[in-house]
Parts: C-alpha cells; sequence; structure tokens
C-alpha cells in the first residue's frame, strides 16, 4: 500500500483527534466540544473518504463495524452496569459500603487501599470492565465523603483494573496472547510478574505517600450492612467466575428485593432508578458504536495493515523486533480501542516476527498482554475509560492525568525491552 493510501485510510483517526484533543485543549475544556459530535464528524469523514464501494456498501461496512458481536455484548454489560448502579446508589447500597470502608480502614490507606482491592478483584475476575462497574461508585462516595478529587479516586479504580486485566488467568488478553504465541499461560504470567509487579508497588508507595494528607469525617453514619449485601455479592460471584451480565442482572434483582423490603423505593421507583440508570449510559452505548463503526473503516481501508508494514520494515534485532511487537499492538489498540482485538489482529505478526529473530515466545506474549492494557488505559474512548467516566459522570479526559498505574507499566515494560529484562526469557 502507498503512502498516501495508508495516511487517508487513517485520517479518520486523526480527523477525530484534532476535533476532540486538539480543539479541547486550545479551548481549555473539554466539555467545549462532545466527544459524540467529533465522532459523528469523524464517522461522515471516513464514510465520505472511502473509496471503492458505492455510498450504500460503505455504510453497511461502518454498521457492521458498530454492530460486531462483541460490541453488542459490551453494550449490553453497559445497559446493565446502568440499572444496578443508579438502583443500588438509589437504594443505598453506596452510601453503606462507603461508611464501612471509612469505618475499617485508616484515612491515610483510603486510596492505597482502593488500589489494592482494584488489582485483587481484577485479577480474580479477570475483567478490568467487571472491576471498574464494581468499585467507581464506591470510589465515587468516598471523594463526595473525604473531599479527594472525584477524577484522582476513579483513575485509582481504572488503574488497578488493568492490574489483573494483564495477569489474570482468566482475562481476554492473557488467553489470546497465549495462544497466538504458543506458550503455556503460567509462563506468561511468570515473565509478565516481573514488569506488572515492580510497576503496582510504586504505584501503591505513589497512593500511600498522597493518602498521608487525607482526613476522614468526624461523624460516620451508622453501617447499614443488608444494603452492601448487592455489591458482596457482585464481587464474590464474579471472583468465582460468573458471567459479567448474570452478575450484573443477580445484583440487580438484589437491588430490588433488599430495596422494597427496606422501603427505599417501592416497585415502580425501582423501575424508575433502573431506567435513569441506563439512560445515564445513552452517551456511552452512542459513542461505542459510533468508534466500532470508524475503526471498522479504518481496518477494512487497510489503516490497520498500513500501520504494520511500516513499523515492520526495519527489525533488524531482537530488541528491535520486541519493540516492533509493542509499537504495532499499541497502535493498532489505537484504531480498535479493544487490547483483546489488537491483539488477535497482530498476534499472527507478532510470532512470525518473534520466530525470526529469536524472541522468547513468553517474553513476546508479554509485551503482547502489557503494551495493549498500558495504550487501552491511555485512550479516552476506550469502554473501560467511557465506562468509569460514564458512572462517575465525568470526561474521559478529566481520569487521564491520574492515571499512574497504565504509565508505570508502560515505561517498566519498555524498560524491560531495553535493558534485556527479565534476562532469562531475554
Amino acid at each position: 500500500m502507498s503512502n498516501k493510501r495508508g495516511f487517508i485510510a487513517l485520517s479518520p483517526l486523526f480527523v477525530f483527534i484534532v476535533l476532540y484533543l486538539v480543539t479541547s485543549i486550545i479551548a481549555n475544556d473539554f466539555y467545549k466540544v462532545p466527544i459524540t459530535v467529533a465522532f459523528m464528524i469523524s464517522s461522515i469523514y471516513a464514510v465520505g473518504i472511502s473509496s471503492g464501494h458505492a455510498l450504500k456498501k460503505r455504510i453497511e461496512i461502518y454498521s457492521k463495524g458498530a454492530g460486531t458481536n462483541n460490541l453488542m455484548l459490551m453494550l449490553w454489560i453497559f445497559v446493565l452496569a446502568g440499572a444496578f448502579a443508579h438502583s443500588a446508589k438509589q437504594m443505598g447500597a453506596i452510601d453503606a459500603t462507603v461508611n464501612l470502608t471509612l469505618t475499617c480502614l485508616p484515612a491515610n490507606m483510603l486510596m492505597a487501599g482502593l488500589f489494592i482491592a482494584s488489582c485483587f478483584i481484577s485479577l480474580s475476575i479477570g475483567t478490568s470492565v467487571g472491576t471498574i462497574v464494581a468499585l467507581v461508585p464506591i470510589a465515587t462516595g468516598i471523594a463526595s465523603s473525604t473531599g479527594i478529587d472525584l477524577a484522582f479516586m476513579t483513575s485509582i479504580v481504572v488503574g488497578g483494573s488493568f492490574f489483573g486485566d494483564n495477569l489474570s488467568f482468566i482475562s481476554d488478553t492473557t488467553i489470546v496472547a497465549t495462544s497466538t504465541q504458543g506458550c503455556r499461560m503460567s509462563d506468561k504470567f511468570r515473565v509478565n510478574l516481573f514488569i506488572a509487579l515492580p510497576a503496582a508497588i510504586l504505584v501503591l508507595i505513589i497512593y500511600v505517600l498522597l493518602g498521608s494528607a487525607v482526613s476522614t469525617p468526624t461523624l460516620i453514619p451508622k453501617v447499614e450492612f443488608i444494603k452492601i449485601i448487592p455489591y458482596l455479592v457482585v464481587l464474590l460471584a464474579a471472583i468465582f467466575g460468573m458471567n459479567v451480565m448474570a452478575v450484573l442482572t443477580l445484583g440487580i434483582a438484589l437491588t430490588g428485593i433488599i430495596g422494597i423490603c427496606d422501603h427505599s423505593y417501592d416497585l415502580y421507583g425501582w423501575f424508575k432508578s433502573m431506567g435513569d440508570g441506563i439512560l445515564n449510559m445513552g452517551e456511552l452505548i452512542i459513542i461505542t458504536m459510533m468508534a466500532g463503526g470508524l475503526l471498522e473503516i479504518i481496518r477494512i481501508n487497510g489503516g490497520i495493515d498500513f500501520i504494520i508494514s511500516k513499523l515492520t520494515r526495519h527489525v533488524s534485532s531482537k530488541r528491535g523486533a520486541e519493540l516492533s511487537i509493542a509499537s504495532l499492538v499499541c497502535l493498532t489498540d489505537i484504531c480498535t480501542a479493544n487490547n483483546t482485538v489488537a491483539i488477535l489482529t497482530i498476534g499472527g505478526i507478532a510470532k512470525q516476527i518473534g520466530d525470526k529473530y529469536g524472541v522468547d515466545s513468553r517474553k513476546s506474549a508479554s509485551i503482547l498482554d502489557t503494551f495493549s492494557c498500558f495504550m487501552q488505559g491511555l485512550i479516552p474512548y476506550g469502554a473501560q475509560m467511557l465506562m468509569a467516566a460514564g458512572l462517575a459522570s465525568l470526561n474521559p479526559i478529566e481520569i487521564l492525568p491520574t492515571l499512574y498505574y497504565p504509565f508505570a507499566l508502560g515505561i517498566v515494560a519498555l524498560l524491560a525491552i531495553l535493558f534485556r529484562y527479565p534476562k532469562r526469557y531475554s
């Protein structure tokens, strides 16, 4: 593919970046340009510049991308998450959980405790989205009670959620990375741990230091333990491997039973709280669908293939091979907004590069997973960022500056390539 065609294929992504990021930075206000409008204009542009197909066919391609099986599954999770989060909030589950947290944890350990909880839960359930759904409402409640910045507390949960997404044996990214590179999960876990654990410890120390200035309220309301049950059951069910949609459905049912029995609301009030929660996810659902359609147009026009061909032209050493694998998965993740899909897209090419230059398959699997999670944590239109922003009623850009863990993970992973660490696998 020629450079001109390649850049044209990728140009819808540049249009989105200019419309949303650049103009918002110039205006010094990330609410100035609604992200939905940026995606709409970029999508219209993408359909318009696609050559070789009739307009009807181009719209069909866009619609296919907006309605893939994986994307529709994500949308159903958004719907259920919205219904659960809002009905739990109306029933008093968030307040009860926050009061319990404030009672059990000293003030200087609130940030560190939330990060540890995010890491543990994501490692147990293997999904960053599930962790965010469970913990962001609690983080918002703690922020409200203590005066800690809401975006900062949300970023703690998002960062910790990527720890488990990267390491868990049941994570989609782990399964795809190991299967495409032909290595065992346990071996990939060992390599990954050398990278992820130092990054997590560094970030944990930062949260302990920052938490020293936090003070909890002097009068903490009495903990209503019965209202904690929905969150407790959701967390335990997820840890034991129940499907995330089944987990959320169970949580919704429990909020209704407890809320009605406790007179927090009647049947119609429960229905209304669920409806309001679903409506709150409306913008998130629209963004996700438009992003899927836009990225499908880029893929069909050869944008991803262009990136892959350009990055693999000048590889000549093992270090260069590892850097090219890392760059490929990062750029592909930018174009797909899904770390699992990014690994699937370039997994076979990464295996060929690794075999040609003698890269250990365990190291290449670790690079694929680690860098995909690093990049997924930095794109404002990724599912995790959109979900967290939606639950906390924030703009995704507000969360980005304090996402310490993804930044630390990316830096440690890059150093591991440059300095051939861990030696045994390099």
